[in-house]
């Protein structure tokens, strides 16, 4: 990570969150930035200016006038390389969407020029909330980037989505934008990943040994790259590094189905890696079935197609990646499969090769696209995502140009 010579105005506003920022000042200042200091009024609440003075060398700054002088905003919002506000509060997040100028962060907001961040914070329902939803849509269509909340605890002490992403996170998340590192900044991607379970009494399921790794190590690469990320992540312990990865847990395929067909909407990316029940019980029992003979019939009904339905509703300007798990005459059924289903890519993957596979580290895939076949040697599961990345990322490119 580097940002030498970058000059970065952060803005505070107020949240809990801001005791995270003098150790994101020192990290930023670390890397070689140059960093001006705002603070709200309620941010100086949490977190002591003093603090911030000492870590960041400048006086920081409250108000736009201070005695007989006064901190001239515009020129601010032109020196500045990036505004970065953090933690940026909901109150703060609906002045920005509505351009209301109260204080002198968001009168340097309105006068900059540089890209501007926001990492937002706050409590679940407020996250979730629709005038929060719309606020956010209206900034990112003004061209400024959301850095992913995080989940975990809150403090209100409940666990759920809202955290500011922590300082390292932010830290590489400007690096990589201010250094064109990202070449999936602004872009919105889905993923799917691990497996599904299909009850067919109270204590048990139909499932498969999918774990996960490979559709997480996707949504980590796609985040490194600068992209949101959505991970609709069947039943796993395991779960995605840091905290700039919107995760869905979801049980079943019907589940799955209904969450990626709403985050499809706005998705510029989708990935389809998880091992999605082909078929699932017609009927659940209530109770725990009991064994009566020596046989016992299960009717299956099938589940929706995701790869398919979404392939169906596919707009031009969107991506969309499926896998495929061929364990014969792998190459011409996941072609078949590429077409038949209106994907771009599918990527193959085969039990027959030692290492991959469910619940390894590695992984061997071929890449099919309408340019033809890209067979990869055995990689570990990160370096794999990397590679199927590029590769959509490339297409993004062509696309654009």
């Amino acid at each position: 990570m580097h940002l030498s010579d970058k000059k970065i105005v952060l803005g505070i506003s107020g949240s809990i969150a801001a005791y995270k920022t003098p150790e994101l000042v020192r990290q930023l200042v670390k890397a070689g930035a140059e960093v001006q200091v705002i603070c709200t009024d309620a941010a100086a609440s949490f977190v002591s200016p003093l603090s911030l003075t000492t870590v960041s060398g400048k006086k920081v700054l409250h108000n736009i006038s201070e005695g007989d002088s006064w901190n001239n905003h515009v020129a601010l919002g032109y020196w500045a390389d990036m505004i970065l506000i953090a933690p940026c509060s909901a109150n703060t997040l609906a002045k920005l969407a509505n351009g209301i100028c109260d204080n002198l962060l968001c009168a340097v907001y309105l006068s900059a020029r540089a890209p501007v961040c926001i990492a937002p914070a706050m409590d679940e329902d407020m996250w979730h909330h629709a005038s929060t939803r719309n606020n956010l849509r209206k900034l990112e269509s003004f061209g400024n980037t959301i850095i992913p909340v995080g989940y975990g605890a809150l403090a209100s002490g409940l666990t759920g989505e809202g955290r500011m992403a922590e300082p390292a996170e932010i830290v590489q998340f400007l690096s990589r934008m201010l250094n064109k590192e990202q070449p999936l900044a602004g872009k919105k991607a889905l993923v799917t990943a691990g497996p599904t379970y299909e009850r067919i009494d109270p204590v048990r399921f139909i499932g498969n040994f999918s774990t996960g790794k490979m559709g997480i190590a996707l949504a980590e690469s796609l985040a490194r790259q600068g992209a949101s990320v959505q991970l609709i992540l069947g039943p796993t312990h395991l779960r995605p590094s840091g905290n700039q990865i919107k995760v869905t847990p979801v049980e079943s395929a019907a589940e799955m189905f209904e969450h990626a067909k709403a985050a499809f909407e706005e998705a510029d990316i989708a990935i389809l890696s998880a091992a999605v029940a082909d078929y699932r019980a017609a009927e659940i029992a209530d109770q725990k079935i009991k064994k009566k003979g020596e046989t016992l019939t299960i009717t299956l009904e099938k589940n929706k197609d995701i790869l398919a339905y979404l392939g169906s509703v596919k707009r031009k300007d969107q991506i969309l990646a499926g896998f495929a798990l061929e364990t014969e005459n792998e190459i011409e059924n996941a072609a078949r499969k590429r077409v038949e289903k209106k994907a771009d890519f599918i990527v193959l993957n085969s039990l027959n090769d030692k290492g991959a596979g469910f619940g390894t580290d590695t992984n061997k895939v071929s890449i099919l696209s309408a340019d033809g076949v890209t067979s990869l040697p055995l990689l570990s599961k990160a370096d794999t995502a990397d590679a199927i990345v590029t590769a959509i990322t490339q297409t993004l490119t062509n696309h654009a140009t």
